[in-house]
């Protein structure tokens, strides 16, 4: 006997596809009302890909008040330490990704990896914008032991996290390879936004290796995605890699570009230093 899903479970199944699958571009009037705590946490991770910052903090804020499973609560206080990070407040974050750690703590099974394995690679992250180095290194160090019992997309997090750290310390050709690797495991994966953003990755490892031209070239194409995919933040960051990478005439549009697309998140509930403040 074939059964019709119910319209709370379509309405998941779109939440889900907007925030780990195919369609991250989908309208925010085309999201659906979430119906449970789990699909308004896949809804407030699908606007912060679009950059829609105001309307993914409403519904965090949201789950802050009725989630009630320690591994939710944990992602919830990620995601929100995940946004501010994007808008360059890596001291912020540091308080909800610690906050996501010890709530982690309280879960169990593949909810426990997941929730911790997601506040150490956000922990990380804050530690490596506050230029504490060693700490990140200490930090994705406690991710590996967690990730076969997390999703996939935990490892491709983990990966851009070691790439960026790697950057940072002025290791570029161990920065492309962890790139790479987290290109090679999202091409597994559903998730048009993790593919995206590997390949912004892999672009400025390729920069800080010396090739600029090859940089400028695979900017162009992440531009495309992201333009084609409504994932304002990405292409927001893209601008500014164009503008540092592409020939003077081109670098000149980009930083432009990174100007307006900055105006347009602060529009939508980030506040984002102007380019060059």
């Amino acid at each position: 006997m074939q059964t019709t899903a119910s319209p709370a479970d379509i309405g998941s199944e779109i939440l889900v596809s907007t925030a780990f699958g195919p369609t991250p571009g989908l309208a925010a009037t085309e999201l659906p009302e979430p119906g449970d705590p789990l699909s308004r946490w896949y809804r407030a991770v699908a606007l912060g890909g679009q950059g829609r910052y105001a309307a993914a903090r409403s519904d965090l804020r949201i789950l802050a008040r009725i989630a009630t499973e320690p591994g939710l609560k944990s992602l919830v206080e990620s995601t929100r330490g995940s946004l501010l990070r994007q808008l360059g407040d890596h001291a912020g974050a540091a308080a909800f990704d610690g906050r996501a750690a010890a709530l982690a703590l309280g879960a169990t099974g593949a909810a426990r990896a997941e929730a911790l394995a997601d506040a150490y690679t956000g922990l990380a992250a804050d530690a490596l914008g506050t230029g504490r180095l060693a700490l990140a290194r200490r930090l994705l160090g406690r991710v590996p032991p967690l990730l076969a019992d997390a999703p996939p997309r935990a490892e491709v997090r983990w990966h851009w996290v070691r790439a960026e750290t790697a950057l940072a310390g002025g290791l570029a050709r161990e920065a492309l390879s962890d790139a790479h690797m987290a290109a090679e495991l999202a091409a597994a994966l559903p998730s048009v936004r993790h593919r995206v953003k590997s390949a912004l990755l892999v672009a400025a490892a390729t920069a800080a290796n010396g090739d600029l031209a090859e940089s400028a070239e695979l900017a162009e194409r992440v531009d495309t995605a992201c333009r084609e995919n409504a994932l304002l933040p990405l292409r927001w960051a893209t601008a500014m890699l164009r503008a540092g990478v592409a020939e003077p005439a081109r670098a000149r549009a980009a930083a432009d570009e990174a100007a307006d697309h900055g105006a347009r998140l602060r529009a939508l509930g980030g506040d984002i230093a102007p380019l060059g403040a």
